[in-house]
Parts: C-alpha cells; structure tokens; sequence
C-alpha cells in the first residue's frame, strides 16, 4: 500500500508541475475493476484443491473455471485476458487434472522463447511439488544436457519448449519420442498472439508436421491457447492449429488503476514543426522516476535505441543508484545474461529496465510500477501488452507513451481517444505461403513418407510433391512419396527470419574469442559493418571486421562519444503482376518484387546532442530478396521533377507510416521505395512491400484496403497543424505547397482507385 501511495502522491506532484504538465497532451485514469470468481470445479482432484489452498487460492477467477470445463469437455480453447490474468491457470489445472487421473498421459508446452520456457517449468515444478504428485516435468531446449534429453523423451509427462525445438530437435526424430506421440493428450501454446507473419506462418506449418505425426502415432491432442487481446484471436488460433476452437474473453481477474499519460516533447521549431528529441524527453522522465526508486521499464523501438538510453540513464544515476541498478534487455544478449536480468529483476535489484519489444511477453519480471514508451511501438496490441508490464499486481501503475516527431506517433498523440478505445489490429498469417509450405513438406517427407492424394494440413500437395520430385528430393515408389537427399531438412530452415544463421559476436579485447552476443546477417549489414560503435550493455565496441562467410564479427572494448547509424540504399523492380485495377490514369496492382538492399554509408552521431561529427564507407556485399508488394501508379504532370519527387515523397511516407494501424505489423515489416519514372509501369510509381521473402500477405491486404488507408493518410495529413509539412504529416520540413499537394494526390488516388 505504501508503494502505491508514494506513486500516486509523486503523480499528482507531477500535475502540479507547469513544465511537465505543458508536454502533456492527453491523461486519463482507468479505474480499478473487481474480479469475479467461481468455486473449484467438482472435477479438479482433492491433491490439486490442497497445493492450491497452501497458495492462499480458495476459488478461481471465472475465466478460469470455464476455461477448466472447457478444456474436461475436450474443446481446444483460446483464453484472451489481460496481462497478470492468470491464464497459467487455465491450462496447467485442466492438464494437471488428467495426468492424475491417467498417469501414461502427456503434455506438450510451446513458448515462443525459452526464457518464457524456463520461467513455466520453474511455476509448474513448484505446483506439482506441493500435490507430491508423481509427475514429471521438463523443459526440453538447445541447453538441455544430452543425459537429461533422454530422460525428458522417456518419462516426461509435461515436456516444455519452443516452435524451434520442436522443429528441428523433436519432430525430426519422432521416432524416439513414441512415448510422447502416442500418449499426447494436450498440446499449449501460449502468447498466441506472437505467432503473426512470417514466424506464424512457420508455426502453423510445424503444427500441421505435429499433428500429422500425432495422427501417425493414434493420438489427437487438444488445444488449450492464451493470448494478449488482439481482434481476430479465435481466427488466428484456427488458423494456426486449423481446428476449431472455443473462445474465452470474459476477464475474471481484477485489474488495478492504471494512469495513462501522452507526452510531447517541446517544439523547438515552430514554423517547421521539429519537436526536441523522445529519446533525450525519455531520458529525463525514465530518470526522475528511478532516482524515485520507482521500478521502471523504458521500452525502446530498436535496439540501438535501447542501448543509448541505457548509456544515457546510467551516466545520470550512477552515482545515486550505481551502474547495475539499471540494465538493458534486447535480442543478440546470451541467454545466461538475459536469465540474470531477469531473475534480479523479480528480487527487485534493479530499479530500471530499458528493452525492446522482447520484454512484452509474460517472462515474470516482477511487480513494476511505471511504463514509459519511448515511441508509439507500432501496434495498439504492443501498446496494451506494454502498459500490462507496469501494476502487475492490481497496484496503481502509470504509462507515459513519449511520442517521437514521426508521423505515426504524432497521429496517435492527436487522437488518443482513437487508440485507447479501438480494438487491437488482427494478426495475420499465411501457412500456405509456397516459399514456407514447401519447406515444411520437405521436413515432413523427411519424417513420414507422404502418400499420394494426402493433404498436409488443408494445402493440397500433388504438384509441390511431384516438383520436388523432379528437383530430386523426393523419390516416388508406387502410391508413396520418400525422402532422398542426404540433407537434414529441419537443421536448414529457421522459423524466426528469413536469415539462416546469426552473426557471433566476438570480443577480442583481453580474452580472445569471448563470444558476447549474436545477430542476424540482415541487421549486422547495418550495425556490425567494419568501423561500427557496437553497443552490448552500454558497454562500447569497435567492430574491426565483419566476416560474412565464417558469420563472425570481431569487436574491441572502446570509449568514445559517439554511436553510428548506417544507411542503406534499396532498388526494386516487378518480377510478375498479380493483380491490377485502372482507369487509365491512376493504377493500382500487386505482385512479385525483386528487392536489393545494400548498406552504403554510415554516421557518428555525438551522444547528447546527436549531432553527425562524421562519416565512413561500408563495404559489403548487396542482399537480395524475392518477396511481394504493391505499387500505385500516378499520371505525370507537368510540374518539375523536384516537386514530382516531393509529392512521391510525402504520399509514400504518409501510407507506410499509416499502413501499421491497418495491419498487424510494425512499421519496419513494410517498406516504401518512390520512383519518379519506374521501370515497370513507365511513370511515377510508389511501391510498398513485405520485408520478408516470398511475402506473409501484408501486400495484398495493403491492395484490399487500399481505399481506407489512403483517406487515413490524408486525414493525418490535413489535421497536423503545421503550414507546409513536417516529419509528423509528410514526412518533410517546410517545403513551399508540398503539404496541400500531397492533400490533393491522396485524395485523388483515394477517389479513382
């Protein structure tokens, strides 16, 4: 109660206070709501009731409880509840029930990482431990010993692990997991909702592998899933596991005050609308709050950005607080440093935390009392499931979204009510994606022959199977499809992008070879090129030299005071046309792209000020990538080049940076490229496109809400107070005409396309 008091008194010092209180755009209170519960079901186990009570549980939340007859009821369910929900429950009671009841059963728990993996065998152990059940539980991941992984396959009634484990370590070798497969009675997939684009379309496909080997073995598992709130969850969940599901969205469990709060930095130029800087704002405000003692998670959109709001934050309380009372917590971190984070964080060691998006799953963090996002983070379900990390506990929580000066996030802090109350955008995925699908059926073929007229899943698969076969992967005897290459299918294909292996980052500082982290070869065009400030921790390294073909980056312990920025240049061209409405003047289509990307050049930007001090070369091979877009073809006029390219500009920043609230993306998952003459259609062209090869379907849904995202564009365009454009419309500074011009062209396009 006191920590809640000393939160609230310390907001309402902060509405007394002119300075902060001019920035503030928008406040709103949501008040508390009281839970509504159910009794145990008569069906739960004496054992089970007992552990529970020991835990000071003497009803359920009733989510829960329906959720506990649904499941008995043999329904595959989706649970959709707020963060701290207890939608653990959910499942592990139904599943717990049945394994007392039938000892030779089997669990399969899926995380989408494996710190999420570690954290539920931690929770379940502790449960099972105060029933003194015999029953067995083990996480299964690439850190699991090869003495413990053949005492995981023979006696483990619940098995935990991830997509990737089960892809490429269990599935492959179903043969040694007869146990398992014949004996599968439930299967859980938690964080539903994180299973979207190109990573969802590989799960719902290693779904498909699991339960055609499941099927093999005479079993057929139900489906128990949770969620963050998203619009589409019973969509998404019978899309993933292509079964019919039950939804539960009727939150049982109390939620505490939350007090949101949009906050804009200063404008610092007026007439060209320039606001001062969200990462320096976030540094100021993260910094008031833990000097308070205030637990604080600062969430940041990359994660350079994470790293110089560590830096910063750390160079102003470490005095007060010292250096390890703040930490950050991105992807390209080692497991065993990320599982120290994380654990000093449930002890309450640390005061702040500055992440990436990767702290937006339910790891057990512990109880923090205040979010601050640097930036919108892209979609409206990010934004609730950041929120949710602060008051965890039913306490009063406060939210700060700090909003930069592009475009989207000055549309969200002049529509706040817009984005409080709309529905959470749906998530989209495609398992039939053929460049994924065919992927799969090869790993599937390696698992099991394929019989001649089976589907895998709902895809048909006559011709990639007969394709294969000519391509001499598969070999056809009689009715039967068998594998026939020496490769090992699964080991060459990843789930989470299109790269098939990280960059090892390694220290050459003192120890040689101290690996320190790992990132994707795509990422490292741009943050690991020869000369490049690598930030691990706050802790500074020069790149030396980036070796592409051995997948290693050699850094050097430095301290200077600057970061870099790289840029990075993209040509595209059509490949092969899909899809096209015109009417002669205006066109709009779809199709295959071609896209090649090539880091060029990067910048010292000066810590502090953030201004360029300097610049460099890079030196790397271009990346290419096959993938799907849509262009919008616009007539020539007779204005100059210059003001033709301004308005391609403005029209092109404005439908990207408005795209994200129309799909479940992030603003990075869909690129633009403006040509004043393309190639492909002879005129001035805008090209939006999927990030991802083969494409996960962003752009044929772009296509089919073309209309709606253009009068969003113009809409966010003609409201921005500015006089002639700025970053927050057009994406440009104080162009003469360029903002009404821009007006005109959307509305054109929206009317005749």
């Amino acid at each position: 109660m006191e920590a809640r008091q000393s939160l609230v008194t310390y907001l309402e010092e902060l509405k007394a206070d002119r300075s902060f209180m001019e920035r503030v755009t928008y406040m709103k209170t949501m008040e508390a709501t009281v839970g509504k519960y159910a009794p145990f079901p008569k069906e739960m186990p004496e054992r089970l009731r007992q552990a529970l009570e020991k835990r000071g549980i003497t009803s359920l939340y009733r989510h829960q409880e329906l959720a506990f007859r649904t499941v008995q009821g043999g329904a595959s369910t989706v649970i959709v509840t707020p963060t701290a929900s207890g939608k653990t429950y959910c499942f592990n009671l139904p599943i717990l029930s049945h394994l007392l009841a039938h000892p030779n059963a089997r669990a399969l728990y899926l995380y989408p990482t494996k710190a999420l993996a570690q954290d539920q065998n931690s929770e379940l152990l502790e449960l099972i431990d105060e029933m003194e059940a015999p029953i067995r539980c083990f996480t299964y991941d690439g850190d699991t010993s090869p003495t413990i992984r053949t005492k995981v396959r023979k006696a483990g009634n619940i098995v935990i692990t991830n997509p990737d484990m089960l892809h490429s370590g269990i599935l492959p070798h179903h043969t040694k997991w007869i146990e398992l497969f014949e004996n599968l009675s439930h299967i859980v997939i938690d964080e539903l909702h994180t299973y979207r684009g190109v990573f969802g379309s590989h799960v719902a496909n290693v779904i498909r592998r699991l339960r055609r080997i499941c099927r093999y073995y005479g079993s057929d598992p139900i489906f128990i899933m949770t969620s963050a709130t998203i619009a589409n969850p019973q969509e998404l969940a019978e899309r993933l596991t292509e079964k019919k599901v039950q939804l539960i969205d009727d939150n049982g469990a109390p939620t505490g005050r939350k007090h949101f709060i949009v906050y804009q930095p200063p404008i610092v130029n007026a007439q060209l609308g320039i606001r001062r800087s969200a990462t320096l704002e976030t540094k100021q405000l993260a910094s008031r709050f833990i000097k308070k003692k205030f637990q604080t998670i600062v969430f940041a959109r990359s994660r350079v950005r994470v790293e110089v709001l560590l830096t910063y934050l750390r160079s102003l309380i470490r005095h007060e607080l010292g250096p390890k009372s703040i930490e950050g917590y991105r992807g390209g971190y080692l497991p065993t440093e990320r599982r120290d984070i994380e654990r000093r964080l449930r002890k309450g060691e640390i005061t702040g935390i500055v992440s990436t998006n990767a702290l937006e799953l339910g790891v057990d963090i512990g109880q923090l009392q205040v979010c601050i996002m640097n930036g919108y983070p892209g979609t409206i379900a990010s934004l609730w499931q950041q929120a949710g990390r602060a008051g965890r506990r039913q306490d009063d929580a406060l939210i700060i979204l700090v909003a930069s000066s592009g475009m989207l996030d000055q549309y969200v802090a002049e529509r706040p009510e817009l984005f409080l109350n709309q529905s959470p955008e749906a998530a989209r995925l495609d398992p039939d994606n053929l460049i994924i699908a065919v992927d799969h059926i090869k790993c599937a073929a390696f698992e099991l022959p394929f019989r001649q007229g089976e589907t895998f899943g709902t895809l048909e698969t006559e011709d990639i199977l007969e394709y294969l076969v000519e391509e001499r992967v598969l070999h056809q005897r009689g009715e039967r499809y068998y594998w026939m290459n020496d490769a090992f299918p699964a080991h060459g294909i990843s789930l989470r992008s299109s790269d098939q292996e990280n960059v090892i980052i390694v220290d050459q500082t003192e120890v040689p070879n101290r690996v320190i982290g790992e990132m994707d070869t795509f990422s490292a065009m741009t943050l690991l090129h020869d000369e490049a400030i690598y930030l691990h921790g706050a802790d500074q390294y020069q790149v030396e030299a980036l070796d592409f073909e051995e997948k290693k980056a050699f850094v050097r312990a430095v301290d200077v005071d600057y970061y870099t920025d790289a840029n990075f240049s993209v040509e595209l061209s059509v490949l092969d046309e899909d899809e096209c409405y015109t009417n002669g003047v205006f066109s709009v289509a779809r199709g295959d792209v071609s896209v090649r990307g090539m880091a060029t050049m990067f910048k010292k930007i000066k810590f502090g000020t953030h201004e360029n001090i300097g610049s460099g070369p890079i030196h790397l091979p271009e990346r290419e990538i096959h993938t799907t877009g849509v262009w919008f073809s616009l007539p020539e006029t007779s204005t100059s080049s210059t003001e033709l390219e301004q308005v391609l500009e403005g029209v092109a920043n404005s439908l990207r940076r408005v795209a994200p609230l129309y799909l479940m993306c992030d603003a990075s998952d869909v690129f633009v490229v403006p040509q004043v003459k393309a190639t492909h259609t002879q005129k001035p062209t805008i090209y939006l496109y999927d990030r991802y090869p083969g494409g996960v379907g962003l752009a044929a849904s772009i296509y089919k809400q073309r209309t709606i995202m253009l009068r969003a564009a113009r809409d966010s365009i003609e409201t921005c107070p500015c006089l002639d454009g700025c970053p927050a419309c057009i994406g440009m500074i104080g162009v003469s005409d360029e903002k009404e011009r821009t007006i005109r062209m959307l509305a054109e396009m929206e009317t005749e396309l």
